[in-house]
This record gives C-alpha cells, structure tokens and sequence, in this order.
C-alpha cells in the first residue's frame, strides 16, 4: 500500500487549515504594521541610516514586498 492510498486523519488537515490561516494573518498583520511605519515616515521621519528624508518611504515599501513574499513563500513551502 502507498502513501497516498492510506487516508488522511482529519486532525492532520485541521493542522493544515490552521497553518494557512496564520500565515495569512501574519501577513496581513505584516502589511498593517509597514503601512503604519510608512505613514510615520511621511509625517516624522525616523532617522534610521538611509531613512531620514520624508522622501525615503518607498525604502520601507520595498521591504515590505520583500517580507510578504517571505513570509507566502514559507506557508507554500509546507
């Protein structure tokens, strides 16, 4: 008998459901915590090496896309 002729546990795919909803909170969580950091940049910026123009906040945006994609490639991997 193969591997995949054996059935699944339900419990196995409520751990998998759960893993995806929490990948995708975190990422909207993620998207939520940039936009506010881009927002404060805009109003006061914050100083950082590389981030202390008004000017600076796409910076922030690139990071933000390149954290997103992390964290959907981390939740696809599984």
């Amino acid at each position: 008998m193969r591997l995949m002729d054996k059935p699944v546990p339900a419990r196995m795919h409520f751990d998998i459901a759960a893993a995806a909803c929490s990948m995708a909170r975190m990422s909207k969580a993620l998207s939520l915590v940039i936009l506010a950091i881009m927002a404060i940049q805009i109003i006061k910026p914050l100083g950082l090496p590389g981030l202390r123009q008004r000017r600076d906040f796409w910076k922030l945006a690139l990071v933000a896309i390149a954290a997103i994609g992390f964290t959907a490639l981390l939740g696809h991997g599984n």
